[in-house]
């Protein structure tokens, strides 16, 4: 065996993820409002990118058709599978099977509205019409914080070292408007003594919201008490309780309160009057709207399915001022600069096309699978996997995770997020076909909600679910009531008798 060093010539096979092809990917994982942040980083970054009107048809097919070439490329599972280049990949996009040509409804020949969308029995595709949108804008509006709003009454009401102490007691306020430190902590930590704390504390306890600044909820019950007059020897020891009465031992309360049943009846009426988390009504940071990425709507030949183009903008190259670039003295580097930015520009132009594809693609599918669930609702939901979506659309099951995530849905029945429409499978009883676990949960929920006086357990809940077809366990039913926050029977009862009395 010789050891002198020599050359050999080997060939192999490797999967190689070019930098394009993750962007593509990563695409497909993110929303529209996403992608929305995503295009201005890259317009901010690329000159040759640039916003165009989605109503504007000429111009945009010109400019398209001048930087995205008309070529098929080969899906991204069989680019991957075969390692080959993956400059002009395609995720798992077949684009003799649809016809995708714009992004908007007004783009469409012949109008607008759901028209445009893409049927399952054929029809084209388009997106949500943007310009008639709703002003999201309108859904928010900027709220005073609760750490804010104490500060500024705190600042009328104290001052000097007293105000120093009350800002920091006003820091330590959680959201619902509970003080949680320690008020010896804060003492040592202000180098202060505790009735100097305990001196604040009382006066930030009169600031509005009532209730705020208490250490627990006895507490913040009994300054609302206080507010209203109703703070009395009995009512103090009410809220010395307040644990028989969750427990529902109104018997014992009474003894203890010193009162009867109807005096009782009325003292608990009065504290369902008053708020156990005062702070949230100022809120921290303001809720923002779920805004749909796909819009569903019944036609007469089949279902109409559109991209929401009102959160996604138009994206073009701007050929014009490459030539115009390219046409001056450059250098060597400045352009190679200016084709990697045009070839950067082409693929985000190429890739934003094949997601769109891919998104419609995959509703389509959804739509036609679980098309019972869009005709008579939940009940008729029925279970449904990654795998069966991709195997029905010839893609990898990886993909239909990707396009399915951080996407919602919207048609007549409401707003769902993609993933609502995967479930699992509860097995028939009567040896038919399987139903979706979110079925279940909807009957579950219409069953407890018509129980009326008769509270049903769970064994009872399980008899009457396998009588309507549903085979399922007594467990499974516990687990389903309460993925549905919904008490127990005993719980349920107890809170029918507190609502009587």
């Amino acid at each position: 065996m010789s050891l002198a060093p020599r050359l050999d010539l080997r060939q192999s096979q490797s999967l190689v993820m070019t930098p394009q092809l993750q962007q593509a990917i990563r695409l497909l994982a993110l929303s529209n409002l996403e992608i929305e942040g995503f295009l201005a980083e890259e317009i901010e970054r690329n000159p040759l990118l640039e916003t165009g009107d989605s109503s504007d048809d000429g111009p945009t097919q010109e400019r398209e058709a001048d930087v995205a070439p008309r070529d098929e490329p080969a899906p991204a599972d069989e680019l991957l599978m075969q390692g080959g280049d993956t400059g002009e990949a395609s995720l798992d996009v077949d684009f003799t099977a649809e016809s995708f040509h714009h992004d908007s409804v007004s783009d469409q020949p012949g109008g607008a509205g759901m028209d445009g969308a893409l049927g399952l029995n054929g029809a084209t595709s388009g997106g949500a019409g943007g310009e008639d949108g709703p002003d999201l804008d309108a859904f928010t509006s900027a709220t005073l914080s609760l750490t804010d709003h104490l500060l500024a009454q705190a600042g009328t009401a104290v001052d000097g070292a007293d105000l120093f102490i009350a800002a920091h007691l006003i820091d330590q306020i959680d959201e619902c408007g509970y003080l949680a430190a320690p008020l010896p902590d804060i003492a040592g930590r202000l180098g202060v003594t505790l009735e100097q704390v305990e001196a604040v504390l009382a006066t930030i306890q009169t600031f509005d919201p009532t209730g705020v600044g208490a250490r627990d909820l006895a507490e913040c019950l009994a300054l609302q008490a206080r507010e209203a007059d109703r703070y009395d020897p009995c009512m103090e020891k009410l809220l010395d309780h307040l644990d028989l009465l969750a427990r529902g031992d109104l018997s014992r309360l009474r003894r203890i309160c010193q009162v009867d049943e109807e005096d009782l009846a009325d003292m608990i009426r009065e504290l369902r009057g008053y708020d156990p988390k005062p702070g949230l009504r100022f809120g921290g940071e303001p809720s923002q709207p779920v805004v749909p990425d796909l819009y569903v709507a019944k036609r007469k030949d089949g279902w109409g399915i559109e991209i929401n183009a009102a959160t996604l903008p138009r994206v073009l190259v701007n050929r014009t001022y490459y030539v115009e670039l390219s046409s001056g003295k450059n250098d060597k580097a400045s352009k190679a600069w200016l084709g990697d930015m045009l070839a950067s520009a082409n693929w985000l132009v190429k890739a934003l096309d094949q997601r769109q594809r891919t998104i419609i693609k995959v509703a389509g599918e959804i739509v036609k699978q679980q098309e019972a669930f869009f005709l008579h609702g939940v009940a008729h939901l029925k279970p449904m996997t990654l795998r069966q979506v991709a195997e029905a659309i010839e893609m990898h099951e990886s993909t239909v995770s990707r396009v399915t995530s951080n996407k919602y849905l919207s048609c007549a029945r409401g707003l769902y997020e993609l993933k609502y429409f995967f479930t699992s499978a509860i097995q028939s009883s009567d040896g038919g076909d399987a139903v979706s676990a979110q079925a279940v949960k909807s009957a579950i929920k219409a069953l407890i909600a018509g129980e009326g006086d008769a509270i049903l357990s769970d064994d009872t809940l399980v008899e009457q679910l396998k009588a309507k077809g549903f085979d399922i366990a007594r467990r499974t039913v516990a687990k389903y009531r309460e993925a549905l926050g919904i008490g127990s029977s005993v719980q349920r009862r107890r809170a029918r008798a507190l609502g009587a009395g």
